[in-house]
């Protein structure tokens, strides 16, 4: 599906308020943490995120950290590995309209909880860069093409008219932006 088609389908109620994203990964120590703060940067006023993990290794991963601010100019320190299980339906009273995930363990996963809202499920793979051995250049430079990848997709959504696009339609999008990402 074209990404254009996405967002023209039909005429659905349209976004009045942010949109809020939770993007998965198992660690959240490095892909969802970088996603985060791409989509933090680049989604106001229309997307507010959060990130979290299945299982979350408790840090965030310091080559991520080094992207954030390279990139983003942010220190990063705002950025957290924390659990799903605190955006789930009884812990969270902030609805979730797209969890995004950014690994295929994440996206398999069993079971995945319950999140407030009526939130649509959307898959981005990524290569893991925190799984790259070798020189801490290569690990870099890992990050790095992931941390890029990450970011053209994000602009692609963000320069949709989403104040014109529906919940629906914005997922749709995120869908077709994977689908372009996978080719």
């Amino acid at each position: 599906m074209l990404l254009s088609e996405s967002v023209n389908q039909g005429v659905l109620p349209k976004l009045e308020k942010p949109l809020t994203i939770l993007v998965l990964c198992t660690g959240n120590s490095a892909r969802s943490i970088m996603a985060e703060a791409l989509f933090d940067h680049l989604g106001k006023p229309w997307i507010r995120v959060v990130s979290a993990g299945s299982h979350p290794v408790g840090r965030v991963n310091p080559f991520a950290i080094e992207q954030i601010s390279a990139h983003l100019n942010d220190d990063g320190v705002a950025y957290r590995s924390k659990s799903w299980d605190q955006f789930a339906q009884a812990h969270s009273d902030r609805p979730i309209d797209v969890v995004l995930t950014v690994c295929s363990n994440a996206a398999d996963e069993p079971p995945c909880p319950v999140f407030p809202g009526e939130a649509r499920r959307v898959h981005w793979e990524f290569a893991d860069p925190a799984a790259v051995s070798g020189n801490p250049e290569e690990i870099r430079a890992a990050f790095s093409a992931t941390f890029l990848e990450m970011r053209t997709r994000i602009t692609s959504l963000m320069e949709l008219p989403l104040e014109r696009l529906s919940k629906s339609q914005v997922a749709d999008a995120l869908r077709a932006l994977s689908e372009r990402g996978e080719q």
